[in-house]
């Protein structure tokens, strides 16, 4: 067992000293992924810091007790390969290789990989954050600042044990929600495996400004598909001023996935990720955005 020692933040000032003081400590909040991890021996954390009663809950009524927003915006892949300490993984163990690109490889990405890493981020919360280009505030030793979301998380590059660009000595203390006007025409759409307690092999959050049949503004973010939530600005950019129709959802959906390639067993979620895009935009322009939109995939 690895020992670690723990303590308690009394606020978010007192949280940053000691993350700054220790390099191989960690916070834990809900500790929902984190424990996972730590039972796994993926991370060996030094110092557990507990921020608990600095944070807000939330997630599914089952983590609701638990979970925390920060906490969902950092957690790690669900990469099989990752959490096996037999294999070689290069986000856990960087420069050991990636065994899912000539492996099991059926929940991987196909947007933005290495040859270093095509894991995929597994946050539902964080595709929708995605697509309403929320802000996320951070704290540490040179103060606070806010980080456009897009920027929050990385892909893989050549450093793909890095997720997202946080500073090590910052903490998450709030997410912003800048004004929109996508409260009628909006659709989050999401496939998996079965209806209960499985990643996305494929997420789409999808919300349209609408007049007279038109659209004005459009924002597509994808999940299941990449190593961060994705977005192609370029495709949100062509669906401004063209007509609400399938056939410019279909368009739309060509270019965000121009440059997508499978690695063999995921292959079949480009053409998923095609359908579910024209699914989710045709389902926001109609305004029927559905709750249950799980469906098994066999």
């Amino acid at each position: 067992m690895n020992n670690f020692e723990f303590s308690r933040a009394s606020d978010v000032a007192d949280a940053v000293r000691q993350i700054a003081e220790e390099p191989g400590a960690t916070f834990v909040a809900g500790g929902t992924n984190l424990i996972d991890l730590i039972k796994e021996g993926v991370t060996k954390p030094s110092r557990l810091i507990d921020i608990t009663r600095l944070i807000l809950a939330g997630a599914s009524p089952q983590l609701r007790n638990m979970a925390t927003t920060g906490g969902n915006l950092l957690q790690r892949t669900r990469c099989f390969y990752f959490y096996d300490t037999t294999t070689a993984c290069n986000k856990r163990d960087p420069g050991s290789g990636c065994s899912a690109i000539d492996g099991l490889n059926r929940m991987h990405a196909i947007l933005g990989t290495s040859k270093h890493c095509i894991a995929t981020h597994p946050s539902d919360m964080c595709v929708a954050l995605a697509a309403l280009d929320a802000r996320v505030l951070a704290t540490g030793r040179n103060g606070e600042r806010r980080i456009a979301f897009g920027e929050f998380h990385r892909l893989p590059g050549d450093t793909p044990h890095i997720d997202t660009n946080l500073n090590t000595d910052e903490i998450i203390t709030a997410i912003e929600l800048p004004p929109s006007r996508f409260a009628k025409n909006y659709s989050y759409l999401k496939i998996r495996d079965r209806l209960s307690y499985a990643f996305a092999l494929l997420s789409v959050a999808a919300a349209l400004e609408i007049e007279s049949g038109v659209i004005k503004e459009a924002r597509i973010a994808l999940g299941g598909v990449a190593h961060k939530p994705w977005r192609d600005r370029g495709a949100e950019e062509e669906l401004s001023g063209a007509a609400a129709t399938r056939d410019a959802f279909a368009r739309a959906a060509d270019m965000i996935l121009s440059d997508a390639r499978g690695s063999g067993q995921n292959d079949f979620k480009i053409e998923l990720a095609r359908r579910g895009i024209v699914r989710a935009l045709t389902q926001a322009a109609n305004g029927t955005p559905q709750s249950q939109s799980d469906k098994r995939i066999r």
